[in-house]
């Protein structure tokens, strides 16, 4: 199993990966965020890319999403790890906590949401939206390494590039979301497209809006991303190798057997 990872706001490298060659991927659907890092992390072959581009100039409505899924499974890669930058809609959740996502829903709008536009068509299952074998490892590492991680989390994904207003939060929250985010769509069901296994860590930077005084700012969520660093380092070199180990036994393989008219 080939992992790959794409790393959000405030990731822009991966701490501990010895990168061998940056590979640049043309794709049907245009060019990647950035030139894919291939190299190794503890011994474990690892594809890296920057969701944003290097430095970060492209906002989230602009990720080139198809393109970046697609240019990972050119690169051989079978499961794709996201990490990303979360506010907290949850209180009680707080900045720098660790949550393995399990649902989300998607606000998104004018985003390429498919590889299937016609005449090809799929309807995907998306009903569990997140490889729970991915889950499984990652939580084990948790366990044993002692990064404190919540399995299991809603995240709202909105459009962006603006944060949300303290209305939007509290409407969110009567969703049973737990983190907001702006990248989590499309990226989750183009790996399911591609029958790539896609799991999600999300790394909350901030409270949302409305949950804390005063404004919010993009210097925070750095930070809190910056300080998250080690936790981040420990808990992912106690579960790559795993992750590349196991044996591929999820739908997530096969997720477009009977799934076109």
């Amino acid at each position: 199993m080939k992992l790959g990872v794409v790393g959000g706001s405030g990731l822009y490298e991966m701490e501990g990966l010895e990168v061998g060659k940056l590979e640049r991927v043309s794709t049907p659907y245009g060019p990647p965020s950035a030139d894919y890092r291939v190299g190794r992390y503890q011994d474990v072959e690892v594809v890296f890319l920057p969701r944003h581009g290097v430095p970060h100039s492209i906002p989230p409505h602009r990720v080139n999403y198809r393109a970046n899924i697609f240019g990972f499974r050119e690169l051989g890669v079978t499961q794709i790890l996201s990490i990303s930058a979360t506010g907290a809609v949850n209180p009680d959740l707080k900045p720098g906590a660790l949550v393995l996502l399990d649902q989300i829903v998607d606000l998104t709008s004018g985003r390429e949401t498919t590889f299937f536009d016609g005449p090809r068509i799929h309807h995907v299952d998306f009903t569990v939206p997140y490889c729970s074998e991915m889950q499984d490892i990652i939580e084990m590492a948790g366990k044993e390494t002692g990064v404190p991680l919540q399995r299991g989390g809603t995240y709202v994904c909105t459009n962006g590039p603006r944060l949300e207003t303290a209305a939007e939060i509290r409407l969110y929250s009567g969703f049973g979301a737990d983190v907001v985010g702006m990248t989590g769509m499309p990226e989750a069901v183009l790996a399911r497209e591609l029958e790539i296994c896609f799991g999600a860590l999300s790394v909350v930077t901030n409270m949302a809006a409305g949950l804390t005084v005063g404004r919010l700012t993009t210097r925070e969520v750095v930070g809190s991303m910056r300080d998250a660093h080690k936790k981040l380092s420990v808990l992912l070199t106690g579960s790559f190798r795993s992750l590349c180990l196991r044996p591929r036994s999820c739908d997530c393989g096969s997720a477009l057997r009977d799934s076109s008219l």
